[in-house]
Order: structure tokens, then C-alpha cells, then sequence
């Protein structure tokens, strides 16, 4: 039985930066499902953005941006604190020594600061295309050196610990013995990341099933905007057979390379951006998806294609490395060589509904990062606003969970016997996550109907029923998980009769602010 002040669950940019948060006030432990740094974090090409040029940007610009990529739902005191809390964490993350790339013009005492869809100002931060890797990098070094934080890899959470709406820590299994561990905690901040693990083409990292957003789902959490799935315009078109695909994450290709002047065609040569929107390649991403989606179906193809040449050879190599070199180990030349692209499930607006505290519903819990939602992204984030969202909103919860230290540590009565009332093959779990996968990208996907939803959510419930009993092997929690969270988009996206953002309904094709500029919310309590 493992004991701390405040137990993070996560290892992306919100555990750490709330890790290091906390550090100052209490002891802390993270338990992360495989190792500090295999997160969506680490992945994250295109930068972070921020308001640091004060001569030609500015927060409110910034603010206004973001409201406008959320179509309606945007909460805006959340965004206000994104905005202008950001530039502060941002420039803590340099003192750290995290590595922005600097304006060559500058003599580079400036940072390069480069554009992406639906900025009008340039102010993404970028450190070459592995800004994620970067920051993740600069966050876990610190980390390591607090004496009073332990990092427990390889370690995934099962359910949360409550007692009289007062969560207590958590039960996790340790995935290199098998055996299940309880950790108890004064105050607990989720910060698992997102879900689309749950789609059979994604960018998403192995390990984002929603776990996080499954396990505050069961203690009785509230649940909200699930339906808004962000799905990126450009993935690199995956060339391995069908069978591999549920095991080899899309290569993202970022957005950034479109901000550097990357133009889309189609099969037959055709730039066709201007048709759908004034700002053409730079256009929000749910409009720039379902564009792409579009001329697919027209042109009879799986793909469209990215051009890059124009940008030059010297600069795609020196703004792109990761990029290129991967093209390049799958037999593309970026500075010569259109990058056939596609849409891949990419990031979750909805989850665990917080105040801009992280607080959840229930006590002494808390969520940041992509498996919470307080309203930032609306129905459509804002293009590098997440990895500001992770550090603003780690920090901030960090610092509320902190008030927690003063309370007595809670000591529930924790059942760890197996109560199996089911069994199943690995590959009957496989087929299982499967079917979850394939039923999300055909029918909960860039464009929806409700006959498409009500057929999914049946098909989906029907093996979160399979699954309702106690699990006991990573397989088996992860794929409960998916269901749940699966089952949740469902349920969003069948009571949303309208249009917005990044959830697009074919039988409701507009938008209705008079009926829907509204969250939804769901609760397990409701359902019993």
C-alpha cells in the first residue's frame, strides 16, 4: 500500500507540470501506464502557442482565435486563463531550458514563431517538429530531480477509491508483476490523456484508451462533450496491411507544415481548399477534414495529397527533421515527393467536467489535460492549444489539490479478489477492441447519422455488457475502458441533433444555437 499527499495518475505534460506543482507544498506519486514520456505529449509535432510576441500578437487576440475555433461552446473565463496564464508557464518552461527555435533574422535572440489553421497571428512555439518531445523532455528532467516525487512506470489504474463522494486514491495494476496495488492520497488529479485509441485510425499513442475518463465515469463522475472528437486533416496514409493498423498509430503530419505554405491536392493535381473556406489550407481542422473526406469520396480514393516542394528543400529539412526522416524511411522525399495524407481521430474536447480549478464532483478529485473538460476547446480546439491547456490547467489544479494536504489520509476497505463472473480469450478481447474500433470510425466518425449512432451504441454496448465484470489484465481494463468511453461519444452524438464544431450529423446538417448552444452531460448515476 503505497501513501502520498497527491496522487497523479498520468505522465503526459499535465501530470508532470502538476507533479512539479504540488512538489512544493506536499509529496507526491505518479503512476503511469507505461513510462514517463510515452505519451501523446511526446508525440506532439507542431508547438504550443502563446502570446509572447507583445509587438505583433497579443492574449486577446489569442482569446478571440480560440472562441472562434470552438463554434459557441467555449467558456470564457477558461479561455481567459489559457490566454494569459499560458504566457507565464510558457516562459517558466524556457527558464526549465526547454529549447524553442529562434528567428534565424534575430540573431537569434528571438523565437521563430510559425502559423497554424485558424491563428491570425503567428505564435506557435516549435522546436523543430518534436515540440512535445521537448517540453516532455524539460518537465521530466525537473521532475526527476525532486526528491519528494516517485514515478511508478508501468503501472495502470484501475478504479478510483471513494468513500462517501470523497475519492481516497486509487487501485492499480502493476503491469510488470501482475499484482494490484493501492495507493492512497489525500488528493488525486487524473491526467490519463485522451481516448481516440478508440477509432481504427488515430495519431494517438498505444496507451489513449481513455482510461482517466472510465475510471471518474464509474466513481460517479460527471461526463461532458463527448461527442466532440477532433479529427486531424493530415496523417500520413498507412501503408501496412489491415491487420497491422490496430497495432501502428498514424504518423501525424503537423499542421505546421501547412502554416510553412504546404498546399493540398487532390488526385488529379487539383488545390482545393479555396472551395470551402477563404482561409483555404489554414481553415479550422474540423472543415479542413471534412474537405479532405470529401474530395476522397469525389475523386474515388483513399487520400489527397500534401505538397511541400514549394517550401524549399533546406528550410523542409531544418523545420521538419522528424518528418522528413520518417518519409524518408517509407520512400517519400518530402522536398520533391507529395505525402499522400488522410484524416485520423486525433483529440477528445469532452471528458471529466472540471471547474477551471480541475476540481471535479466529486471530492478531492481532480482532472487536467485532455481527459478533462472545462469548456477551452468548445466544440473544435484551437490548433497547439493543447499542450498549453496541459501545462495552464496541470498547474492550476496541482496548486487547488494542494489545499487537500491538510486533511487526514483516508483508508477505505479495499476488495482485491478477482469476483470473475466471465472469461474470455485474448484474442476474444482482441476481437472485442476491434469491433470498438470499427464500429467508431464508420459510423461515430467525421460525418454522422442517427441510424449510424443508434447502430454503433448498440453494437458497443452489447460488449461493455461482456465486459461487466472485474478485470484483472491490462487487455481486459483497457478494452472496458474503450467501451465506456465509446459508448459515451455514442450517447453524445445521438442527443446532439445539430451541427457544430467537429461533430457533423448528416440528418442535422446546421447549426442550432437556439437548442444546442448548450454542453451535455452524462453521469452513471443517471443510468441507475
Amino acid at each position: 500500500m503505497q501513501k502520498s499527499d497527491i496522487l497523479i495518475i498520468g505522465g503526459g505534460i499535465a501530470g508532470l507540470a502538476a507533479a512539479l506543482t504540488a512538489s512544493k507544498f506536499g509529496n507526491v506519486t505518479i503512476i503511469t501506464k507505461s513510462k514517463i514520456g510515452d505519451t501523446a505529449t511526446q508525440k506532439a509535432q507542431g508547438g504550443i502557442a502563446a502570446a509572447i510576441d507583445e509587438k505583433f500578437d497579443s492574449t486577446q487576440y489569442h482569446f478571440e482565435d480560440t472562441i472562434e475555433a470552438g463554434a459557441g461552446l467555449c467558456d470564457e473565463e477558461a479561455v481567459r486563463i489559457l490566454v494569459n496564464e499560458g504566457v507565464t508557464r510558457v516562459k517558466e518552461l524556457i527558464e526549465m531550458g526547454a529549447q524553442f527555435d529562434k528567428a534565424e533574422t534575430e540573431g537569434g535572440g528571438k523565437f521563430s514563431l510559425t502559423l497554424e489553421g485558424a491563428h491570425k497571428r503567428r505564435r506557435i512555439l516549435h522546436a523543430g517538429d518534436a515540440t512535445g518531445k521537448e517540453i516532455e523532455k524539460t518537465l521530466a528532467y525537473e521532475v526527476m530531480k525532486q526528491d519528494n516525487i516517485s514515478v511508478h512506470p508501468q503501472t495502470l489504474g484501475i478504479d478510483l477509491l471513494i468513500i462517501d463522494n470523497n475519492c481516497a486514491g486509487a487501485k492499480a495494476l502493476d503491469l510488470k508483476t501482475n499484482k494490484i496495488e493501492t495507493y492512497l492520497a489525500k488528493a488525486t488529479i487524473l491526467a490519463t490523456g485522451g481516448m481516440c485509441q478508440i477509432y481504427l485510425y488515430t495519431t494517438n499513442p498505444k496507451v489513449a484508451t481513455g482510461d482517466g475518463i472510465a475510471m471518474a465515469y464509474r466513481a460517479g463522475a460527471q461526463i461532458v462533450d463527448m461527442e466532440f472528437i477532433q479529427f486531424h486533416p493530415t496523417s500520413l496514409l498507412q501503408l501496412k496491411q489491415f491487420e497491422d493498423i490496430i497495432a501502428l498509430p498514424q504518423f501525424l503530419i503537423s499542421e505546421a507544415v501547412r502554416g510553412e505554405g504546404g498546399i493540398l491536392l487532390n488526385i488529379k493535381g487539383e488545390r482545393f481548399m479555396e472551395k470551402y473556406h477563404n482561409q483555404c489550407e489554414l481553415a479550422p481542422r474540423d472543415i479542413v477534414a471534412r474537405a479532405i473526406f470529401d474530395e476522397i469520396k469525389k475523386t474515388k480514393t483513399n487520400y489527397v495529397n500534401l505538397q511541400l516542394s514549394q517550401i524549399g528543400a533546406d528550410k523542409i529539412k531544418r523545420r521538419f527533421p522528424v518528418i522528413y526522416k520518417t518519409c524518408m524511411e517509407r520512400g517519400l522525399d518530402i522536398t520533391k515527393d507529395n505525402i499522400p495524407v488522410a484524416p485520423a481521430a486525433h483529440y477528445a474536447m469532452g471528458g471529466i467536467k472540471t471547474d477551471t480549478n480541475g476540481r471535479t464532483n466529486i471530492e478531492s478529485l481532480f482532472a487536467a489535460g485532455e481527459c478533462s473538460s472545462l469548456g477551452i476547446h468548445g466544440a473544435n480546439r484551437l490548433a497547439s492549444n493543447s499542450l498549453l491547456d496541459g501545462l495552464v490547467f496541470g498547474h492550476r489544479s496541482a496548486l487547488k489539490a494542494s489545499e487537500k494536504i491538510k486533511n487526514k489520509l483516508l483508508s477505505p476497505r479495499v476488495n482485491e479478489e478477482q469476483n470473475r463472473n466471465a472469461f474470455f480469450t485474448d484474442e476474444e478481447i482482441h476481437q472485442f477492441t476491434l469491433a470498438i474500433k470499427i464500429n467508431m470510425w464508420q459510423k461515430v466518425g467525421i460525418l454522422r447519422s442517427g441510424n449510424d449512432l443508434k447502430d454503433a451504441l448498440d453494437k458497443i454496448k452489447n460488449i461493455e455488457d461482456k465486459m461487466a465484470f472485474t478485470p484483472s489484465t491490462k487487455q481486459e481494463i483497457e478494452t472496458k475502458n474503450m467501451a465506456q468511453v465509446a459508448a459515451l461519444i455514442c450517447c453524445g452524438a445521438i442527443d446532439r441533433q445539430e451541427s457544430r464544431g467537429a461533430h457533423y450529423r448528416t440528418d442535422f446538417p446546421q447549426r442550432n444555437d437556439k437548442n444546442w448552444k448548450k454542453h451535455l452531460t452524462y453521469n452513471i448515476m443517471d443510468k441507475k
